[in-house]
Order: C-alpha cells, then sequence, then structure tokens
C-alpha cells in the first residue's frame, strides 16, 4: 500500500520509518502542508497521513476522489483542518489520533504557568540583558497557596490537574461534562465561580466550530481575577487575541502562554514570517510577560512516536475490516 505523509518533520522521519517496519507500507514522505495547490502530487496513492497544517477542504477531498484515494488519516487530535462531512459525502474514511501524549501537552501548560507565576522568565530576560536587579515584580505567590482553575478536564486536562495538584496548588475544574476520574484531584464548579477565584486560567478543550469560538474573549476575561495567568495550550481558534492583548494592557491579565494562536498557520513553521497583524506584533513584544510558542504540544519522543504508530494501526484497520475505533 502506498502512503503519503504530509508535514513531516525532520525529527520525525526516523520515527516513521522506524514503526512502518511493523506494517510495510510503501512511504513517501514531505515536509510541505498538503492543500488545493500541490494536491496533485497525491495521484497515485492509496492513503494520506496528514497533520493540522494541512487543509483537507473541499477541494481537495474531491481531487483524492477523483484519485481513487480511499483514505485519508491525521495524526493529530483535532481535525478542524478536514472536511469530515465532504469526506463522508465521498465515500472516503478519515480517522483522527484521540490520544497521543496527554502528558506532554500537560507539560507545555505548567511549565509556562510556572515560568509565568514564579517570574523565572522575567528574571532570565533581565539576565540577558546583564541586569541582574531584583524588583518588585519578581516576586510572587507560591503555588502551594495558588488555585488553578482547568477549563475541560479531558485526558490533557485531567493530566495538567496532576501536576498542578501536585505542586500543592489548589485546582478547580469546569467541564459541561465532567471526568468522574479528575474528581480525585479537582473540584467542578460552574465556569464563573472557577474563573472568579483562579490566579492560573489553563485551557484543554477542542475546538469545536459554531459552539466555542473565541471563547476566550472581553466578557471571559472580565471575569478573571485581577492579576491572573491565561494559559491556552489547547487551540488558537479558542481565542480572541485583541481581548487578551487589552486585559494584559490593563493589568487585569499579570502573564499568558499562548502555544496557540488563532491564525497560527500564518506563522508557525517558518523563519521570520511577515507580521501584518498588529495585535499579535504587541503580544510578540510584551515577551516576558506574554510566552508564545509555536504549537509544540506535540514535541516529544513519546508523542510523535504515538502519532505515528496510532495512524498507522488505524490504517490497517480500516485495510482489514473497513473500519477503524478512531473513525471520523
Amino acid at each position: 500500500m502506498k502512503v503519503i505523509c504530509f508535514g513531516v518533520r525532520d525529527v520525525e522521519k526516523p520515527i516513521f520509518e522506524k514503526y512502518n517496519k511493523n506494517y510495510n507500507y510503501d512511504l513517501e514522505l514531505r515536509r510541505e502542508s498538503l492543500s488545493a495547490d500541490n494536491v496533485d502530487c497525491v495521484k497515485g496513492f492509496d492513503a494520506i497521513i496528514a497533520r493540522a497544517s494541512d487543509k483537507i477542504n473541499c477541494d481537495v477531498l474531491e481531487k483524492v476522489k477523483e484519485f481513487g484515494i480511499k483514505y485519508v488519516l491525521t495524526r493529530t487530535v483535532g481535525f478542524d483542518h478536514m472536511d469530515v462531512s465532504k469526506g463522508k459525502e465521498l465515500g472516503i474514511l478519515m480517522a483522527r489520533v484521540p490520544s497521543y501524549s496527554p502528558t506532554a501537552i500537560s507539560e507545555v501548560a505548567v511549565s509556562m504557568a510556572q515560568s509565568l507565576s514564579r517570574k523565572t522568565a522575567h528574571f532570565a530576560y533581565n539576565a540577558s540583558k546583564h541586569n541582574f536587579q531584583i524588583d518588585p515584580f519578581g516576586f510572587a505567590k507560591e503555588m502551594k497557596n495558588s488555585v488553578v482553575a482547568i477549563i475541560g478536564t479531558g485526558k490533557i486536562g485531567y493530566e495538567s490537574a496532576k501536576m498542578f495538584k501536585g505542586l500543592g496548588a489548589k485546582v478547580l475544574g469546569y467541564d459541561p461534562y465532567p471526568n468522574e476520574k479528575a474528581k480525585e484531584v479537582l473540584e467542578y464548579a460552574s465556569l464563573d465561580e472557577v474563573l472568579a477565584q483562579a490566579d492560573i486560567v489553563s485551557f484543554h478543550m477542542p475546538y469545536i466550530k459554531g459552539v466555542n469560538d473565541k471563547m476566550i474573549n472581553k466578557d471571559l476575561l472580565s471575569k478573571m481575577k485581577d492579576g491572573s495567568i491565561l494559559i491556552n495550550s489547547a487551540r488558537g481558534q479558542i481565542q480572541d487575541e485583541s481581548a487578551i492583548l487589552e486585559a494584559l494592557e490593563s493589568g487585569k491579565l499579570s502573564g499568558a502562554g499562548l502555544d496557540v494562536l488563532y491564525e497560527e498557520k500564518l506563522y508557525f513553521g517558518k523563519n521570520q514570517p511577515e507580521i501584518k497583524d498588529e495585535v499579535i506584533l504587541k503580544l510578540l513584544s510584551m515577551y516576558p510577560r506574554v510566552l508564545v510558542s509555536p504549537h509544540i504540544g506535540s514535541y516529544t519522543d513519546e508523542a510523535v512516536a504515538n502519532m505515528v504508530e496510532i495512524s498507522y494501526e488505524n490504517l490497517k484497520n480500516f485495510v482489514e475490516s473497513g473500519d477503524c475505533p478512531n473513525k471520523l
């Protein structure tokens, strides 16, 4: 079976090859992302393995169908980059990786929160400028005396809650669909209640179009404690960056850790991209109060290995049975 994989970073190539020994797919690994501009290159393949940077829209899927490709898989948790309804209409089988390493993403959220809360980024930045003075902004509340709110308590939110709890924090949680297991480490309350109490608010939810678009907006931020910290390592589409900037400038937020941006495909994965958005430029200029990273939640050896192997297994299930536990 001929399989073409897109958005393959250099660090991933050995992992794709290593785990393919168990499946023997005829692989082609491509660094570029898939879009309507280069979709003709998939002709002659049997399956596509994509990632979040690919644009698998109606036009792409119609070409895929024309070329006789039956399987389109994403090696990500989120699948908003894929037109699933169009895929179903065309009879194309699609699947995702529902969980590749919750701890990998949780570590990003917790490390950002720690860096902002304990002011290590602030002092490291000052030291890089040969400034070793202690200033009033550098004094912090210890985590054992802090309240952390986890918004979205699925696998990633649960792992994050365990980490914050391990540091001594009181952990609150909000989720329309509570996770019984998470109750071991957090207390559930309403969204307004957790926002009002938390020193750190960390978001861990999928993006659902039409449901939580720009959920982190002016109204939500106004309900947070003055001087609190915002962390979003989930999806850029759930945040309104103009509102976040305003909250930072007013002091409503003391800091923000953003591993995602609303239009991150314009910037992430590129060196020195042209940034025309004044809001993004201002947010970047506010380092070290604002930490922005290029969606690095999956950047661990374990996470990449799981993404690849589960994608291979999804394809195997489709080929052998016509179905898959992770089918979209």
